[in-house]
C-alpha cells in the first residue's frame, strides 16, 4: 500500500525555475522537495490533526491520523483516512493536484459520521518546514518579524523572532493577500501556504473564521490553519483589535453535529530564492494569479471619480484672511487648517488640478492653484533641521515632519514641472520655496552624521531627484542617491522592513514602503540606472502585499449596507489594521511598473486599486477613512470585539482622501494610456 501511495504522489512532479521540485511521500507523510531537499512536510504526528478539548484559552486533547487509502482520479491524487472517537468516526480526505510549477492545491475534507454532536473541536492544517529562526511574511500584519516596530512598541504590534514557542496566528479576513510565507535564507529557499478564506459552520461565535499563521519550534516551524483560534506575541485567544492593545477573542472551537462536512482549500508553494529578503515576492504574484483582482469595470469610472472628488475639493476651499487660502484638512464646520502633506495635502491640488484642468473645464482652477501654492510658500524653512511647519490655523504655523515635508516638496516639484509647460502660472515663489527646502534637505542628508530613524525620510528622494533636473543641481542628485542607497542597504534584505511612513503608528507600514517605492522609481526615471528599477520592484512588492486581492464577506453593518467590495483597498500598517484608500496614490506607479516589467497583471491591478476605492462616496462627495474589514477599530464604540468587523468611520473625512484621488488621476493622465 505505501509503495502504491509513493508512486502516485511522485507523479506530481513540478519544476521551480532551474530547480527540481517534487511532491512525494515518506513514512505516510507528503513531502515537498527542491533539488532532493525536503522543504515542506507533514508533521511527524500525522497528516491530520484534530483537537477535541479547550483549556486555558487554547485547544487541547489532540488526535492524529495518517492515510489509509490512496486513489488516482484524473489530475487528482486522493489520500483518505479516519479518526475514531467514542461518539463515532471522523472521515478524513486530502485531494492534491499540481496547479503549476512549484504550486500544489489541496482540498481537505472532514466528515463527522457520529450520531451525536462532537463538541470543542478544532480542525487544523499543519505543514512543517525545517530551519532555525526562519522569518515569516504575513501580508499586512507581520514582515520578517516587524523588527523595526519591535524596537519602538513591541507590546502594541505583532512581533516574531522565530524562537521556539512563538506563534503568530490571525483571522483569515485580516489578510489582504491570504498567504503565510517562511523564508530559509541560509538554505536559499522559501515556502508559502495560500488559503481560500472561509467562515466555519458549527462555530461558537457568530462570525468565526478559519485562522492562519506560523508557529516556531526547535529546529523547524509550522504553517498552520485552524478553525478559529488566534493569538500572537505569546498570548493565546487575543485579536489585534485596537490601535494600542489587543482584545480577548476566545472560545473559538466548533461543534460537529451529525452529518457535518467541512472542506478547506489551500495551496502549498515551494521555490528557491536568490537573495535574503526576497522570499515574500513570489507568493505576492501567486496570490494575484489565484485571485485575479482585475475587474475594474464593476467600479465607478475614471471620469466619475475625478468629477466627484473635484466637487468635494472645492467645498474644502477656505479663506483664513491675509492671503491664507487653500484646501481645508477638515470638515469646514469643525476646524479650519491648511496642512501640507500627510492627512492635509493642501499642496497636492496645486499640481493635480493643473493636469486635470482640461477635463474639468473650470475657469476657477488657475486662480486656486496660483493662490494656494503662493500662500504655502510662506511656511518658513528651518535650514538647521531641513523641516518646515506644515500647519496653519489662521493664528500661526506649527508642526513639521519628514513625511509631510517630503510629500509637500514632491507636489511643489510636480507643480513647477507642469507649470513650465504653459504660460499660465507665475512659479517664482514656488521655485524659491522648493530650492530652499531642497537645500536644507540635501544639507541634512549629506551631513556625515545623517542616520534617519525610519523610512519616513525616503519621501525626500523623489522631490530631490526631480529638483536636480528642474534646477540643474548636482547636490540634490547626490543627496537623493545617498538616501536611496541607505534605504536599499537597510531594507532589501528585509532585516528590517520599510516603516515609519504614517504618523499615527511607529511600525512597518505601506506608507514607508511607498516612500521607498516612489523614490527608487523616480531615481530610475530621472537617471536611468537599472539598479533603481530593481529596488523599486522590491519596495513595490511590499506595497502590493498590503493590497486586498479578494472580496472579504462582511457581517451586517455600514460596509455591508453598501454591498462594499474590498478588492483593491489597502491595509494601513502592522499597528492600524483597518483598510483605506491610500493605495490609489501609488496605483499609477504600479501601472508604470507593469509597463517597465511587461507585466499586464500590474496594469490591470492598478486600475482596480484606483476605481474600487471610490466606493462609499455619498451624494455630497464625502468618504470616510477607516473601514473595518476585520476585528479592528480606531473610532466609534470599541468596547465589544465581536461587533467591530463591518464598521465604518464615515465622519473622519480629512482631505487626503480627496487629494490622493486627484493626484493619482493627474499622474494617470500623464501616462495618457489609462482607460
Amino acid at each position: 500500500m505505501m509503495k502504491r501511495i509513493f508512486m502516485l504522489l511522485v507523479s506530481l512532479i513540478v519544476t521551480a525555475g532551474s530547480s527540481f521540485a517534487q511532491i512525494t511521500l515518506k513514512n505516510d507523510r507528503p513531502e515537498f522537495l527542491i533539488q532532493d531537499k525536503v522543504v515542506v512536510s507533514a508533521p511527524e504526528e500525522g497528516l491530520w490533526s484534530v483537537a477535541t478539548g479547550w483549556k486555558d484559552d487554547w485547544m487541547c486533547e489532540w488526535k492524529h491520523a495518517d492515510p489509509q487509502k490512496v486513489e488516482k482520479s484524473g489530475e487528482w491524487t486522493v489520500l483518505s483516512g479516519k479518526m475514531s472517537f467514542d461518539r463515532g468516526d471522523l472521515l478524513l480526505r486530502d485531494s492534491y493536484r499540481q496547479i503549476r510549477s512549484g504550486l500544489v492545491q489541496c482540498v481537505r475534507r472532514y466528515e463527522w459520521t457520529g450520531t451525536e454532536t462532537l463538541p470543542y473541536v478544532t480542525l487544523s492544517v499543519r505543514w512543517k518546514m525545517t530551519g532555525e529562526r526562519m522569518m515569516p511574511c504575513l501580508p499586512g500584519i507581520l514582515y520578517y518579524g516587524n523588527k523595526n516596530g519591535a524596537k519602538v512598541n513591541p507590546e502594541i504590534i505583532p512581533v516574531y523572532e522565530g524562537t521556539e514557542g512563538e506563534f503568530a496566528i490571525f483571522e483569515e479576513h485580516r489578510y489582504p493577500m491570504p498567504f503565510a510565507m517562511l523564508e530559509n535564507a541560509a538554505e536559499g529557499y522559501a515556502a508559502a501556504l495560500h488559503t481560500v478564506p472561509s467562515p466555519v459552520r458549527g462555530a461558537v461565535l457568530a462570525d468565526q473564521w478559519w485562522s492562519m499563521g506560523v508557529e516556531a519550534n526547535d529546529g523547524f516551524s509550522e504553517f498552520v490553519l485552524y478553525s478559529g483560534p488566534i493569538g500572537y506575541n505569546h498570548r493565546h485567544s487575543v485579536a489585534k483589535a485596537l490601535q494600542k492593545k489587543p482584545m480577548r477573542y476566545a472560545d473559538t472551537w466548533i461543534d460537529l453535529e451529525p452529518g457535518r462536512i467541512i472542506e478547506k482549500t489551500f495551496y502549498i508553494e515551494t521555490y528557491p530564492i536568490d537573495a535574503e529578503g526576497t522570499g515574500f515576492q513570489t507568493p505576492v504574484y501567486t496570490s494575484l494569479d489565484l485571485y485575479r483582482p482585475y475587474d475594474a469595470d464593476r467600479f465607478p469610472s475614471f471620469d466619475e471619480i475625478i468629477r466627484g472628488k473635484y466637487n468635494f475639493a472645492k467645498n474644502r476651499w477656505i479663506d483664513l484672511g491675509n492671503g491664507a487660502v487653500g484646501f481645508n484638512m477638515y470638515d469646514n464646520s469643525l476646524r479650519k487648517e491648511l496642512v501640507m502633506g500627510w492627512c492635509g495635502q493642501a499642496d497636492s491640488p496645486g499640481y493635480s488640478l493643473q493636469v486635470l484642468s482640461k477635463r474639468l473645464k473650470d475657469n476657477q482652477i488657475a486662480d486656486m492653484v496660483q493662490k494656494s501654492l503662493d500662500f504655502l510658500t510662506t511656511y518658513e524653512i528651518n535650514p538647521a533641521t531641513g523641516l518646515f511647519p506644515v500647519r496653519y490655523d489662521g493664528k500661526g504655523y506649527s508642526q513639521g515632519d519628514p513625511v509631510s515635508c517630503g510629500q509637500a516638496m514632491y507636489n511643489f516639484a510636480k507643480a513647477i514641472e507642469t507649470a513650465r509647460k504653459s504660460s499660465v502660472y507665475d512659479t517664482s515663489k514656488w521655485e524659491s520655496f522648493l530650492r530652499k527646502a531642497c537645500d536644507a534637505a540635501s544639507a541634512r542628508i549629506l551631513s556625515e552624521g545623517w542616520n534617519p530613524k525610519s523610512t519616513a525620510e525616503g519621501f525626500y528622494i523623489a522631490p530631490l531627484a526631480i529638483s536636480s533636473k528642474l534646477f540643474k543641481n548636482k547636490t540634490y542628485r547626490q543627496a537623493a542617491e545617498k538616501a536611496a542607497q541607505l534605504y536599499a542597504d537597510r531594507h532589501l534584505a528585509m532585516n528590517g522592513c520599510y516603516w515609519g511612513g504614517t504618523l499615527d503608528a511607529t511600525c512597518e507600514d505601506k506608507e514607508g514602503s511607498w516612500a521607498a517605492f516612489q523614490g527608487f522609481l523616480e531615481m530610475y526615471e530621472r537617471f536611468k540606472d537599472a539598479k533603481y528599477l530593481q529596488w523599486a520592484k522590491h519596495a513595490m512588492d511590499v506595497c502590493l502585499s498590503y493590497v486586498v486581492v479578494w472580496d472579504i464577506p462582511l457581517p451586517a453593518g455600514r460596509m455591508a449596507d453598501y454591498n462594499f467590495k474590498t478588492t483593491g483597498w489597502t491595509v494601513v500598517s502592522a499597528q492600524n489594521q483597518h483598510i483605506d484608500v491610500y493605495g490609489v496614490l501609488f496605483a499609477p506607479e504600479v501601472y508604470k511598473m507593469g509597463k517597465y516589467l511587461q507585466d499586464d497583471r500590474l496594469c490591470s491591478l492598478a486600475k482596480v486599486m484606483y476605481r474600487s476605492c471610490y466606493q462609499l462616496t455619498d451624494a455630497y462627495g464625502s468618504q470616510g477613512e477607516q473601514l473595518q474589514q476585520t476585528n479592528f477599530a480606531q473610532r466609534g464604540d470599541m468596547s465589544d470585539v465581536y461587533r467591530l468587523r463591518g464598521g465604518y468611520a464615515e465622519r473622519w473625512t480629512v482631505f487626503w482622501i480627496t487629494a490622493h484621488f486627484l493626484n493619482a488621476a493627474a499622474r494617470f493622465e500623464e501616462l495618457r494610456n489609462f482607460q
